[in-house]
């Protein structure tokens, strides 16, 4: 895992794009990265970038922006791995809560979130806009502790 910064937007940008098809442009990665709030994960698998996690913390909150792994990495522990880094590392630095939003539709992420801890606390409706319309978008929450447990690297 290292931590990403502005001169790895467009890496980041076209791993945004495989894993959600219509992903954040190199151009919004890079200036989310120079926030002094916001920090970007990398996790590489066979010397290639495969995944990346981008976390924004102010006030002992965090919150999940993106976790992005592109469709043809899943299933291969890499999300639960940024995952648990950015709950590991957000803990660290300072944070008791973590959430974030998820589409109600994306059964897998749910289930990644579920399993790591994280409970619903409200809901967005027609938040995501894709093909098929308007989909509801969940937000989840979880504490977090000094000494969490979350699975390591």
């Amino acid at each position: 895992m290292t931590v990403a910064g502005p001169a790895d937007a467009a890496v980041l940008a076209a791993i945004h794009a495989a894993a959600f098809g219509t992903g954040w442009g190199a151009g919004e990665i890079e200036d989310l990265l120079r926030l002094e709030t916001v920090l970007g994960l990398v996790l590489c698998a066979e010397g290639q970038p495969a995944g990346f996690v981008l976390v924004s913390q102010v006030a002992g909150e965090a919150e999940i922006l993106t976790l992005a792994v592109p469709r043809e990495r899943r299933r291969q522990g890499l999300g639960r791995r940024l995952l648990a880094a950015a709950l590991r590392l957000s803990a660290a630095r300072g944070a008791t809560r973590m959430v974030l939003e998820v589409s109600e539709a994306n059964a897998a992420a749910r289930a990644l979130y579920d399993a790591a801890g994280f409970s619903p606390v409200g809901r967005r409706r027609g938040y995501y806009r894709g093909a098929c319309g308007a989909e509801d978008a969940l937000v989840l929450a979880r504490h977090l502790s000094g000494g969490t447990n979350e699975a390591s690297d």
